[in-house]
């Protein structure tokens, strides 16, 4: 049963309150879809708690989670696509819709993020002798991405998108070599293959990836993220910025963890970078 037929079988056993919110989103779920919160509590007349104790009702996490499931019960969307994208879709319709989704799963997967793995995936990487990042297809633009920001950080950094020199990595792996693995699916089967060759010859391994997966269960520990995007059917969108966000949050951790003196290392990195761009000044 989708979100939708939810919502009208349990009319009945909603509060008060709840029903009018339910009354809304029956009567125009697409403008529910493109509504913030704030403007379906005015819609349907109640507070903004009382649309979230609705939406939680409905085993949804909270407004953003509820209004992925809603736009799933109303469209598969286009094949290879976006679920949320139909065919006749304007310029102006695809544009609000890829941005409302992407801003929907990074609040979605930021209250599933588990503090504790992150502040564990941190420790681990700043006590790396050496970290690899590694992701194939279009995980592999967030390792390339991961590479660029800890590049900066005056530590061994690896990136491959080639699942030989990835396995050839691994192998030269030993104790303190910590290893990244980044899939949203966490099923692709020769990253779950490589996070093994890595423990087995002593690395720590973080993967970013689905709770639950084969991958989440090869690594030594999981950052799992709750993206709601069937990378099976469509393009992936949302999940590669949102393990994007996943390694900003690491970079940051990491940075914050080697304190003041280290910041100046980047400072001088960042200065050392000036003369290579043109100055504001003479752009206007």
């Amino acid at each position: 049963m989708n979100t939708l037929e939810k919502v009208q079988k349990n009319l009945d056993n909603f509060s008060k309150s709840e029903r009018k919110v339910a009354e809304v989103i029956i009567a125009s779920p697409q403008t529910a879809i493109h509504s913030s919160i704030a403007t379906l509590a005015k819609m349907a007349d109640v507070s903004e708690p009382t649309v979230n104790r609705f939406c939680r009702r409905l085993d949804t996490k909270g407004f953003p989670d509820f209004k992925l499931h809603l736009a799933q019960s109303l469209a598969n969307g286009t094949p290879y696509v976006n679920r949320n994208v139909e065919e006749d879709d304007s310029p102006d319709a695809y544009t609000s819709k890829i941005f409302e989704s992407t801003m929907a799963c990074l609040d979605v997967a930021k209250n599933s993020l588990d503090p504790v793995q992150i502040n564990r995936s941190v420790d681990l990487l700043t006590q790396a002798k050496k970290i690899s990042f590694f992701g194939l297809g279009a995980s592999a633009s967030v390792a390339h991405d991961a590479q660029n920001k800890f590049f900066r950080f005056n530590i061994p950094i690896v990136c491959f998108d080639d699942i030989i020199m990835q396995r050839m990595s691994v192998i030269n792996c030993s104790d303190g070599d910590v290893v990244v693995m980044i899939s949203h699916t966490g099923r692709t089967k020769s990253l779950v293959d490589i996070a093994r060759i890595a423990r087995e010859n002593g690395a720590t391994v973080i993967g970013i990836t689905a709770k639950d997966s084969p991958l989440d269960r090869e690594c030594s520990l999981s950052i799992c993220l709750d993206v709601p995007e069937d990378t099976d059917i469509y393009m992936p969108m949302a999940s590669r910025v949102v393990q994007m966000t996943v390694i900003d949050v690491l970079a940051t951790g990491f940075t914050l963890r080697r304190g003041s003196g280290f910041r100046e290392n980047l400072k001088r990195v960042k200065e050392s970078l000036k003369d290579s761009r043109f100055s504001k000044e003479n752009i206007l």
